[in-house]
């Protein structure tokens, strides 16, 4: 494997590299060290902006969806509650239930792909989300109630941008 494809491999086992070479914001040489590829630093730099040319450039679109907050919510341990749940993984619903969590609610059309956007957002703002999901036209974000309204914010911002990849 040449020291270009070992570049470009290790540059796609970091997507906050991709982003960062799509964005035309990386410093080639920091990026390389980063990277720890066995050769020159200089040459894996080179490798990273030759890779950084052939990469199409980051496309943002806003998302056409209505957002909405529901406190309240909580997870039902065996699935068999009468609400119809927000979320549910691996049989385990998330409902509005008297629960101490918040989930936020996306409606419209949503890419799964704003999902991961969305996510990486609320980490850049010290919010953890308790579940999240998309599937259809929705996408949801459980939080701990606290969260809820600096949540709510951060996911309709996420979906005024969402990159197109």
């Amino acid at each position: 494997m040449s020291l270009a494809e070992r570049t470009r491999e290790a540059a796609r086992a970091h997507p906050f590299l991709l982003h960062g070479l799509q964005a035309g914001v990386v410093n080639y040489t920091a990026a390389a060290r980063f990277l720890d590829v066995d050769g020159e630093i200089d040459a894996v730099a080179t490798a990273l902006r030759r890779y950084a040319d052939d990469l199409e450039s980051a496309d943002e679109r806003e998302c056409d969806a209505r957002v909405t907050m529901h406190r309240g919510v909580g997870p039902v341990g065996d699935g068999t509650g009468e609400d119809e749940p927000l979320l549910a993984v691996d049989g385990t619903p998330v409902v509005e239930d008297d629960g101490s969590d918040t989930a936020i609610l996306a409606t419209g059309v949503v890419p799964p792909t704003a999902l991961a956007h969305v996510l990486d957002r609320l980490l850049v703002e010290g919010i953890d989300p308790v579940a999240a999901g998309v599937a259809g036209d929705a996408l949801v974000v459980v939080v701990e109630g606290r969260d809820g309204v600096d949540a709510l914010r951060v996911v309709e911002d996420g979906l005024a941008s969402v990159p197109d990849r």
